[in-house]
């Protein structure tokens, strides 16, 4: 049983056990988000460029749907562990709706405005055209990107994650295959990468779809007669805006970031094309841990349940560990072979020049990063993910942009474009301060009121006192 695994088995091994499945399909994820970019580089560096420029509208794009999503898994899964099978069909049927609506709302906004949001990044023609194009393309074919990822967390709601690697293998593959095919062959260039990806997600999205309907017996899609349920859409939205608001956070720093390296960087579009190549890299270093991280809440959210103090902290404590594990040998591999991974993407000596001490000085985060994580899916877990929210701005628009402005300024004038990568480094170390201050809030407020292995709380031993 689940709950009986969750609260018995080895803390080491059950961490593993629960986040290896999801690690994979992050791997997966971030091998298609790189794919477009390997192929795009062998175009020109401005075709790299013009696909990099778009990385905050794409995650933006993905964001809402990956939040709608976790609104909808969390829901679902509360009521099909209350027995309330119809409800959580009402509650998986609204969220494929919400899907389609995400879908709408993109691909109208991308029609009117792309051209407009590379227009305010740079003044080359060449990127705002083919960038505008590559992002129309992606945006107002996105139906397949928001229907895959509704139907992937639906598998994952109901205990079938190994079926959503399937998928998101399926369209990784379709992706890597056709990509060469379109940009070269039918020399469709950046907007061949687009059609790609697309047709990639449609055919993820359709064997998800196939699986939901043939192998999820927990959940019975009904669409006859279908009205949204407006109080359902609204805590969809009460769980999953933060992850909304987060991801937004994320893409408004990208975009504040590629302003002030085109400004103020003497390389202009070639260092926000290096920004962009670090991006594409360090997602092999943080989706690990990101699958830990979500492998890990249930863990944490089981235990405190069971009012098991000890097991709960020794998740905490050991996911810490393992996530700047994996955080340090990613920051060992940026320092030891910056070159070689820059030079997947067909970088010029140019590029190179800029990219190199780039890797280097920005990877020097991921000393803290790992932490910060593991401690912020303790948040979740505990019911405080507004803490994680509150982290994340901070860090990336009160710290991380206003230092970089100046430092890229300051570079500026006295000839040392590198300053400006010292901002990763400065505003995580004062995001783990911020992250350690909210969980000695939490475990002041929340953990230490918890029974030690059904022993009476630290509360209770004092209130005896």
């Amino acid at each position: 049983m689940e709950g009986n695994k969750l609260g018995t088995m080895p803390i080491s091994k059950l961490i593993w056990n629960m986040s290896l499945p999801i690690i994979v399909s992050m791997l997966v994820q971030a091998l298609y988000n790189i794919v477009d970019s390997v192929f795009v580089s062998r175009i020109c560096e401005q075709a790299l460029t013009a696909v990099s420029l778009a990385f905050p509208a794409q995650n933006l794009m993905i964001g809402l749907a990956t939040g709608t999503a976790v609104g909808v898994n969390a829901l679902m899964g509360r009521a099909l562990g209350a027995g309330e099978r119809e409800r959580a069909n009402h509650i998986a049927t609204n969220g494929v709706f919400l899907a389609g609506v995400g879908f709408a709302i993109c691909a109208i906004l991308a029609a009117f405005f792309a051209r407009m949001f590379f227009a305010a990044q740079t003044s080359i023609d060449y990127i705002v055209d083919n960038g505008a194009t590559y992002l129309r393309i992606c945006c107002c074919a996105s139906l397949g990107l928001f229907a895959e990822i509704m139907f992937e967390r639906l598998l994952q709601g109901t205990g079938r994650s190994i079926l959503s690697m399937y998928t998101q293998g399926l369209g990784a593959i379709v992706n890597i295959v056709l990509d060469p095919i379109f940009i070269f062959v039918f020399k469709m260039g950046v907007a061949g990468a687009a059609v790609a990806t697309v047709i990639g997600q449609f055919c993820g999205c359709g064997l998800a779809l196939y699986m939901n309907l043939r192998k999820n017996h927990d959940l019975h899609l009904r669409f006859r007669g279908f009205r949204p349920d407006w109080k359902i859409v609204g805590n969809i939205y009460a769980i999953g805006l933060p992850s909304v608001v987060m991801v937004a956070i994320g893409s408004v720093m990208t975009f504040c970031m590629n302003k002030i390296l085109i400004t103020y960087h003497s390389a202009k579009e070639t260092a926000a094309t290096a920004f962009g190549i670090y991006f594409k890299l360090n997602s092999f270093v943080f989706m690990p841990v990101f699958g830990l991280n979500n492998g890990v809440v249930p863990i944490v959210a089981y235990n405190y349940g069971a009012q098991n103090r000890r097991r709960m902290m020794e998740t905490i404590k050991r996911s810490a560990i393992y996530a700047s594990c994996i955080m340090v040998l990613g920051m060992a591999i940026f320092w030891a072979i910056p070159g070689t991974l820059v030079s997947i993407f067909n970088a010029t000596e140019t590029m190179k020049q800029v990219a190199v001490p780039a890797l280097r000085i920005i990877s020097l985060s991921f000393c803290t990063a790992g932490a910060c994580i593991a401690l912020g899916s303790s948040f979740q877990a505990l019911g405080k993910s507004v803490y994680s929210m509150i982290t994340s701005i901070i860090r990336q628009l009160v710290f991380l942009v206003p230092i970089a402005y100046v430092l890229a300024r300051y570079g500026q004038s006295i000839g040392n474009d590198d300053l400006v990568w010292w901002c990763y480094p400065i505003a995580e170390i004062a995001s783990l301060g911020v992250t350690m201050l909210f969980f000695l809030r939490v475990y002041r407020t929340v953990i230490a009121k918890v029974p030690l292995d059904g022993a009476p709380s630290l509360e209770e031993l004092e209130a005896e006192q």
